[in-house]
C-alpha cells in the first residue's frame, strides 16, 4: 500500500508535468480508490501538501491545488532567486560530472521543445533548478526547491508560451556554460537575471479584489449601434 509520501510525490510529479491544473479538485474518496489505500493516508498526504502550500482546503468543498496569482508568483520567484543565487554564491566548485549532467538536462529540454511536448517541457524546465540545487547544495535544498518549483509551474501553466519556454531553456544553457567555465559569479548573475525577469515571461493578471472585481464583472454591456436600413 502506498504511503502518504508516495501520494505526495505522485501529485507533485503530475503537477510538474501539467497533468493537474491549478485549482484541480483532489477528492479524498477518488484518491483513496486510485491508490488503493485508506482515506486517512490520503488525508495525511493532502495535509502535508497544504503545509507546503501546494494544496489548500475549503470547508464543505474539499482539497484543491492552489491557484497562484501575480502576488503569489512574485513572492515565490523572489524566494527562489534568494535561494538559488545564494547557493551559487556559496559554492566552491562544480564537478565535471555535475556539469555534464546539467548539459544533458538542457539537451533534454531542447528535445522536449522541438517535439512540442508541453508536459515534458514543463517538467524539465522546473527540474533543472532542482538538479542544480542537488548538485551544489544537497538533497535537503533540492527538496525545498522542488516545492517552490511546483508553485511556479502552476503559474506558468496558463501563462507561458513556447517562445518564452525556449528563452528559459537558453538561459539555463548560459548558466551551465558559466559553471563549466568555473565562473560562479557569472552563473550567479545569469541566475539572478533568469529568475528576476519572470514577469516579462509570464503575463499573470493581478489579483482581483472584492468590490473592484464585482464592479468590473457587473458593468453593463456597451449598447449596440443601430445601423440605419438604406
Amino acid at each position: 500500500m502506498p504511503t502518504s509520501a508516495d501520494i505526495c510525490d505522485r501529485i507533485i510529479e503530475a503537477t510538474l508535468a501539467r497533468k493537474l491544473a491549478p485549482g484541480a479538485h483532489l477528492g479524498e474518496v477518488q484518491l483513496a480508490t486510485l491508490f488503493a489505500c485508506s482515506r486517512t493516508v490520503v488525508r495525511e498526504a493532502l495535509t502535508a501538501l497544504a503545509a507546503r502550500r501546494i494544496v489548500e482546503v475549503t470547508a464543505r468543498r474539499g482539497w484543491f491545488l492552489v491557484q497562484p496569482d501575480a502576488e503569489d508568483a512574485q513572492a515565490t520567484f523572489e524566494a527562489r532567486r534568494a535561494i538559488e543565487t545564494g547557493v551559487l554564491r556559496c559554492a566552491r566548485a562544480v564537478s565535471p560530472g555535475a556539469v555534464e549532467e546539467l548539459r544533458a538536462h538542457v539537451q533534454r529540454q531542447r528535445d522536449a521543445l522541438a517535439n512540442d511536448d508541453a508536459g515534458l517541457r514543463s517538467t524539465l524546465l522546473g527540474d533543472f533548478h532542482v538538479c542544480l540545487a542537488r548538485a551544489l547544495g544537497g538533497p535537503l535544498l533540492a527538496a525545498i526547491l522542488r516545492d517552490l518549483t511546483v508553485r511556479t509551474t502552476l503559474v506558468a501553466m496558463h501563462h507561458q508560451s513556447p517562445q518564452e519556454a525556449e528563452a528559459s531553456c537558453a538561459e539555463h544553457a548560459a548558466i551551465v556554460d558559466a559553471l563549466a567555465a568555473g565562473d560562479l559569479a557569472a552563473a550567479e548573475s545569469a541566475m539572478a537575471a533568469h529568475l528576476g525577469t519572470w514577469d516579462r515571461k509570464l503575463h499573470v493578471p493581478p489579483r482581483a479584489h472584492g468590490l473592484a472585481a464585482l464592479r468590473h464583472a457587473l458593468q453593463p454591456a456597451a449598447p449596440q449601434a443601430i445601423v440605419p436600413i438604406s
